[in-house]
């Protein structure tokens, strides 16, 4: 992993975190634009097995073949219902003689208990120590349950009283050592022929490769199934993702039948460069053996072209019943780093050493857009404009993967809604090709395509948000896979504009003090807005406790101008992580205020500290030249050094205002602050009753001091000018107090 490097602009890689969801998965079904829900830090798990469910999955045949066009993970779902499933209860105390769980209610302590007997006459005592009872202890947070043996007593002491007829003590000890507790483990089987995998760290996604030969990788780093790493904020570097298939029979062949396993990968990509120490691995299982062999690897560097790896399986220990292969990597844990990626994953027989292509047609990337600049904008505003906003070059990429020269065929682009074609374009194979007659062998074509005349998304439409499927198509004329032919997309329009595809393969921000983040927006037209949804990428440092402020610019000859809009010190933001893949978080105006901007402005943030806060960047879509950043105070603006998009939305005032959780203004309040300028003790004087405390800040944004009283203690501070916030009423605003 790398060290940080100092730069007064730092782009990073992290990761896409989904499957490439559709546009209509940015925003909730009922139109909230809470996009996510805020994630810890530390994650946490269950302490207990209990209710866990243990999966077994079916047995694979031969060919076993992905090149990740659809999805063939398993899901594994437990279902209390699910046929065929069984249970087992564990217990935490057995008896050690039978083995067998002792009963429910029995407390015991690992400390040595005793009868005490005191004699009234002679004033002494004698104790007696209590048996121990063998136990056996299962810990219950584990599977499967190991006993280990353990001593116990009973859980009381008992004092009694020579020539007190009748005087017996029991003290109990509380909360003792042992009791019985039980954990009930489901086990259910799941079987699906369609699905190889059996875990879902690893991501398999359409935007991480360069250049891939099919549409869809799987991309390997330093993030878990959600998304989250591995160990945040850590240098460690470790074996990461897993890839593993399910058991396969391989009982009836042999090193004569000529298996092979092949497979195509790709170092960094659009993410990451791994380091040389970096690595990806595969591994074979020999189920007799219960063990995994290393097979391959590969060290990391920058990035090249898919390469192909070409592996016969020959070794006797690998026709069995259960064979399995893994893809791992070793690399930084702390965030989307140290990329790999592979494609055309193929486990097959009768094969030979120089069979090596993976003969086959396909769309490399998905469109995101059949918008011009966007990929979303409000429902109003396109409904409003008179102009043709239809992108006038589409990008589609494809690769002929035949050994041979192939006759191309037109391909389509179909807009649908509600289950109904609502129009087309077509797209020429002559195009497609780049004016070949054929496509030639092992070759990319890119082509553009104007879609400025013909349909166009129907804007007498009712409602207050619309979304359309989008189904582009592409073929060759000699068999070949299907599945790669197409993509979808969900063009949505709801209440912001977008220039990301939903899926950020970087992070990136300015790393100086004060500095300010602005990204530039042309609308349809003027209007109010009402916030901004952010996407902030969990990546190697975690800056959730860091502060900025939402900003709106005018602007003026291309650049930001006058500040429209700026929250207060009172009122500052912070980073805020999601659970899920790829979701934003809201900010809104302070008070739930609507900010006029006319059809050119610029939305960001000013930021306290130095460090970067890493918004999400698109990096397959390219609108860097709508970033700008300062680190002179607005002195000067610049444009990043790197191709991408920001993944920040700007949310504007429209029909969905009603059914959007806006904050509601607060009646403003006047605080009184005496004696102001104050040298030795302060009086807070405010209009609430349920105050809980004050924070004083300096004029930088920084806590100075936090009180629990109305009484400022000045004597701690320095002289000069500071800020005072209720720990309630926050956006309530309160005089400046200055400290002589």
């Amino acid at each position: 992993m790398k060290a940080p490097v100092s730069l007064m602009f730092v782009i990073l890689s992290i990761p896409l975190f989904g499957q490439s969801p559709a546009m209509s998965e940015i925003i909730s079904s009922d139109l909230t634009p809470v996009m996510g829900t805020n994630k810890p830090v530390n994650k946490t798990k269950s302490n207990s097995i209990d209710s866990t469910f243990i999966f077994s999955s079916d047995t694979l045949n031969l060919p076993i073949f992905d090149e990740f066009s659809t999805n063939k993970f398993q899901v594994f779902q437990g279902n209390f219902n699910a046929p065929g499933i069984t249970s087992q209860t564990y217990y935490r105390l057995l008896d050690a003689s039978s083995n067998q769980p002792i009963a429910n209610g029995l407390n015991y302590t690992n400390q040595v208990t005793f009868r005490r007997t005191y004699d009234i006459v002679t004033e002494t005592y004698s104790d007696l120590n209590f048996s121990s009872i063998a136990l056996l202890e299962n810990n219950l947070t584990l599977y499967p349950p190991i006993p280990s043996p353990v001593t116990a007593y009973p859980p009381y002491f008992i004092y009694d009283t020579v020539g007190i007829p009748d005087v017996s003590d029991t003290i109990w000890i509380i909360n003792p050592t042992f009791f019985q507790d039980s954990a009930t483990v489901f086990f259910q089987n799941v079987s699906d022929t369609s699905k190889i995998w059996i875990d879902r760290m690893a991501l398999r996604n359409e935007r991480y490769g360069t250049n891939p030969r099919s549409l869809g990788v799987v991309t390997f780093d330093g993030l878990d199934e959600d998304g989250y790493p591995y160990q945040f904020g850590s240098a460690v570097t470790n074996y990461g993702d897993r890839l593993t298939s399910k058991p396969i029979d391989l009982s009836n062949f042999s090193a004569s039948d000529s298996l092979y396993f092949s497979f195509l990968y790709q170092p960094e990509g659009l993410g990451d460069i791994p380091e040389p120490g970096d690595s990806l691995v595969l591994e074979f299982y020999a189920s007799g053996q219960d063990q995994w062999f290393h097979i391959w690897g590969v060290s990391g560097s920058g990035t090249y072209p898919f390469r192909a790896v070409h592996l016969p399986l020959t070794q006797s220990a690998f026709f069995s019943d259960g064979f399995r292969f893994r893809f791992k990597n070793y690399g930084g844990l702390s965030g989307s780093l140290d990329h790999f990626h592979i494609d055309y994953v193929h486990l097959r027989a009768l094969s030979s050493s120089n069979d090596t292509l993976f003969k086959d047609f396909s769309l490399c990337y998905p469109i995101s857009s059949l918008l011009e600049k966007y990929t979303s904008v409000p429902w109003d505003h396109y409904r409003n404009t008179s102009s043709n906003v239809m992108e006038n070059g589409v990008k589609i990429q494809v690769y002929n993967g035949s050994n041979a020269a192939e006759n191309y065929q037109n391909g389509q682009i179909e807009i649908r809604q509600g289950g109904s074609s609502q129009g087309a374009f077509n797209l020429p194979g002559f195009l497609l090709a780049e004016g070949n007659i054929n496509y030639n062998p092992s070759t990319f074509y890119t082509s553009y395509h104007d879609l400025s005349s013909g349909y166009q998304y129907g804007k007498l439409l009712l409602g207050d948000y619309q979304t359309f499927e989008v189904k582009t198509t592409v073929s060759a004329q000699f068999p070949n896979l299907i599945s790669n032919d197409s993509s979808v997309f969900t063009q949505g329009f709801y209440n912001y504009y977008s220039y990301d595809d939903g899926s950020a393969e970087a992070a990136f921000g300015p790393t100086g003090a004060q500095s300010m983040l602005a990204v530039h927006f042309d609308a349809y037209e003027a209007d109010s807005l009402l916030g901004v949804y952010l996407h902030f990428v969990p990546s190697v440092v975690d800056v959730s406790n860091k502060l900025f402020y939402l900003t709106v610019w005018e602007e003026s000859n291309g650049q930001p101008g006058n500040i429209l809009y700026q929250d207060d010190v009172f009122t500052p933001r912070q980073p805020t992580y999601n659970q899920g893949l790829n979701n934003f978080n809201t900010y809104y105006f302070s008070g739930g205020i609507k900010v006029p901007v006319s059809t050119s402005f610029f939305v960001g943030w000013k930021q306290v500290d130095a460090v970067r806060y890493n918004l999400g960047l698109d990096r397959n879509l390219d609108h860097a030249d709508e970033i700008f950043y300062s680190v002179d105070f607005g002195g000067t603006w610049q444009n990043p050094p790197f191709s991408g998009s920001a993944m920040l939305r700007p949310i504007y005032s429209t029909a969905l205002d009603n059914v959007l959780n806006l904050p509601s203004p607060e009646e403003v309040k006047n605080y009184r602050i005496f004696p102001n300028p104050v040298l030795h003790q302060a009086i807070i004087e405010s209009p609430y009753s349920d105050e809980k405390g004050y924070d004083v800040f300096a004029l930088t944004g920084q806590k100075m001091v936090e009180i629990s009283t109305n009484l400022i203690d000045a004597s701690k501070l320095a002289p000069g000018y500071y800020l005072i916030q209720s720990k309630v009423h926050t956006h309530s605003p309160i005089k400046f107090l200055r400290v002589e």
